[in-house]
């Protein structure tokens, strides 16, 4: 993993601050990422909100969504980093403080449909009959977005097209899949657009469309947590300012505050 030693030794030392409480609180994000990866993004903000609410808190990964999902179901996640989808599927369980913000669209994200350059489609109309690559059928980004897109183009997921949802759920393997021509084209966050351009020939993809605004990713804390852990967690959240290293990792500008209400759009999208 790439989390650094000077992190990797303070988790250390807080460890053995924290080892006589007892109690070991758990955060983790939606597995979109390599494992690497997505400890290198969340380590910092584990480290951070341990130190600012003298709570233990550790940084776990999970191999896929389903098991993040069953994880914050069963109770054993205290603070989750997801997508809307997601977070309306554990919202019984979590409560939701921030939406992250970032430097493409705010709090508000976007899929995009993605083609090789030298796909003979044109048109979404020429999608009809075809295999699309997904990265999971609850990733906003990468199946929700674009999928509504479609929807206003006529073209229905499972009755027009085929879904094919990627190896571990990733982004980079809906990339992936779409320069070997396993797929006809795929779905994908539009901030992924050039996560694997080093494994790429030069401009071996091309954006065919844009998919529709979403909320952006939520933080979201286990609604059975004492109420002054949580109020803690939320006060050390919103202290963040730009250009933290916390923000930096998540690869994020902001939080916003919000509230459950704000899903009520994905509630209905994902009912459709």
């Amino acid at each position: 993993m790439r989390l650094s030693l000077s992190v990797a030794f303070i988790f250390f030392f807080v460890s053995l601050s924290f080892a006589a409480a007892g109690t070991v609180y758990r955060l983790s994000m939606l597995p979109l990422h390599s494992p690497e990866e997505v400890m290198d993004r969340i380590s910092p903000l584990a480290l951070y909100l341990s130190l600012r609410t003298g709570e233990k808190i550790i940084p776990v990964v999970y191999r896929d969504y389903a098991e993040y999902e069953s994880k914050i179901l069963s109770g054993e996640l205290a603070i989750g980093y997801q997508n809307p989808s997601v977070y309306i599927k554990i919202s019984d369980m979590h409560e939701p403080l921030f939406l992250a913000e970032d430097g493409i669209g705010g709090s508000r994200f976007r899929g995009l449909v993605i083609l090789r350059s030298d796909s003979p489609v044109q048109s979404l109309s020429d999608l009809r009959g075809k295999t699309i690559g997904i990265v999971g059928k609850t990733s906003t980004g990468g199946f929700l977005s674009p999928r509504l897109t479609l929807q206003k183009a006529g073209l229905e997921a499972g009755r027009d097209y085929r879904v094919v949802e990627a190896t571990d759920n990733t982004q980079e393997n809906v990339i992936f899949s779409v320069h070997l021509n396993e797929v006809d084209a795929g779905f994908i966050r539009e901030s992924a657009l050039h996560m694997a351009d080093t494994y790429l020939p030069r401009g071996r993809i091309r954006v065919l469309a844009e998919g529709e605004w979403i909320p952006n990713y939520c933080i979201s804390v286990n609604r059975n947590l004492p109420e002054k852990f949580r109020m803690d967690i939320r006060k050390a959240l919103a202290e963040i300012r730009p250009g933290d290293p916390v923000f930096k990792s998540l690869y994020i500008t902001g939080l916003q505050p919000v509230d459950d209400d704000a899903f009520d759009v994905i509630r209905e999208a994902a009912g459709r």
